[in-house]
């Protein structure tokens, strides 16, 4: 049986760890040649001075069976965003799926700093990672995305547009950082409209990245040894993986054009699972218990 996604080509901006990664891997997995790119090489960290490396990614990627190409990349550098671009270009004249995944601001927002007092230099670094990458690498892009109907651009966020509208999130500048996000892939999906492609914004639920396992205490196989409370509706990396290999996969993805979406809805929409086999929901369980000061049950929403 063919993968699904054979012969298409991908690039997932923001793929050393976390979200990002685990996407990499699932649509080489599925079939397609990934573009993976990041800041940390393993001989040169980036600002965040994590361990993982965009090497890790491309070894991942050719374990699951994948054909990946990992290359560093800031994309804060419009040429070295250009260069990329020529490069899968001359390589294969295609761009079927662009994954917009970068971030970077986890140690520059402050949960507790009102926006007068917070650290201006941090607030307006995490403006320019989490939301002027984005536009950077879609300037670039969408020119070598749009040769071909069916090309599919994901946003990757933290929120659904609905939930976002009307509950704060963490600080001024998270906040406007996230609803940008929601927004460009509203934008975006308006200009690829008419070329037959589509854009939307993707978020997971309380994803067990590497940081936040670490920030927790726990790892994978140990983060349920004691009550893990609301972070019992967590999941993996992998499952949001699965859902962008899902949407790729998808000959009437157009229908979610200019669409906000969750990995739960998409596992809704598409039946996959997560690694162990259950389908969280975190959004509706955020709104429906987490919100309302309920005690931890999430059981029924996963």
């Amino acid at each position: 049986m063919t993968d699904p996604l054979t012969n298409k080509v991908a690039l997932v901006a923001g793929a050393t760890r976390g979200a990002g990664r685990a996407i990499a891997v699932e649509l080489a997995r599925a079939g397609a040649t990934v573009y993976a790119t990041g800041r940390t090489t393993r001989s040169a960290p980036s600002e965040y001075n994590r361990p993982e490396t965009i090497e890790e990614t491309g070894e991942l990627i050719e374990a699951a069976g994948g054909k990946g190409v990992a290359l560093q990349v800031d994309h804060l550098e419009p040429d070295q965003v250009a260069a990329l671009v020529r490069r899968i270009d001359d390589d294969h004249g295609r761009l079927d799926v662009l994954v917009n995944d970068i971030w970077g601001g986890e140690k520059l927002f402050d949960w507790n700093a009102k926006l007068w007092e917070h650290d201006l230099d941090d607030g307006l670094r995490l403006l320019r990672l989490a939301v002027e990458t984005h536009l950077v690498t879609s300037h670039h892009a969408l020119s070598l995305l749009i040769r071909r109907p069916g090309g599919l651009v994901v946003e990757m966020t933290d929120g659904t547009a609905e939930y976002n509208a009307t509950n704060f999130r963490v600080s001024a500048f998270y906040d406007l950082a996230k609803s940008a996000v929601l927004r460009l892939a509203w934008g975006q999906g308006h200009e690829l409209a008419e070329f037959g492609c589509t854009a939307l914004a993707l978020t997971p639920g309380w994803m067990r990245s590497e940081m936040m396992l670490e920030a927790r205490g726990v790892t994978e196989a140990t983060w349920r040894d004691s009550d893990p409370g609301h972070f019992g509706i967590s999941e993996t990396p992998t499952y949001t993986g699965r859902a962008v290999a899902a949407l790729a996969a998808d000959p009437g993805v157009a229908r979610f054009n200019q669409a906000s979406l969750s990995s739960g809805q998409l596992a809704r929409e598409y039946g996959f699972t997560d690694v162990d086999g259950s389908a969280p929901d975190a959004w509706r369980y955020m709104v429906e218990v987490q919100d309302q000061g309920k005690p931890p049950n999430p059981e029924p929403y996963r």
